[in-house]
């Protein structure tokens, strides 16, 4: 047990001995038997990242439609993150519904070709994963050779979407 409280109750009770230790030490006499204050908590410190190092952020998008303006929001919003992240957030995108169409090889719905194009790049030059149903393309007769070759295939999209989030990844939806 420390005997620094039983002290300084001792040199509150004593004002003339504190004015005396305050002179010796460089202190006021208010200073010399004032109770010590706990020192304020250090900042946590932040976390160094180094290139390829995992991205502490992660989020999965779904795209279910196929309308070209639903599309373009998410893209934009895929881009968003990136800017804001870089390198520092995992995005998933859960395709699946008439949004299948962004990923086949040979789409059945007019999906424009800058849209198409702008998937691709996401997924190759950021990692974006493009994650296709497997249950949907069973529905529209198409098979993993259909999609776009960077295109990964799960047997079901909401199956890749909830383990996705037991992952630890936020989910949006549009």
């Amino acid at each position: 047990m420390s005997s620094t409280p039983s002290r300084r109750r001792f040199m509150q009770s004593v004002p003339a001995l504190g004015t005396l230790m305050g002179t010796l030490f460089g202190l006021s006499a208010a200073q010399a038997t004032e109770p010590a204050k706990p020192a304020a908590a250090a900042a946590p410190a932040k976390k160094e990242r180094f290139p390829g190092d995992p991205p502490e952020h992660h989020i999965v998008y779904q795209i279910n439609h196929a309308e070209w303006e639903y599309i373009e929001h998410i893209l934009n919003s895929i881009s968003a993150m990136l800017t804001k992240y870089e390198d520092n957030v995992g995005i998933a995108v859960v395709v699946f519904g008439a949004g299948i169409h962004l990923l086949a090889k040979n789409p059945k719905r007019d999906i424009p070709e800058l849209l198409r194009q702008r998937v691709k790049a996401q997924a190759k030059d950021y990692g974006v994963k493009y994650i296709a149903c497997g249950n949907t393309m069973k529905t529209v007769g198409w098979e993993k050779k259909d999609m776009v070759d960077f295109a990964q295939v799960e047997e079901v999209g909401a199956a890749a979407i909830m383990e996705l989030q037991e992952k630890g990844y936020a989910y949006l939806a549009w």
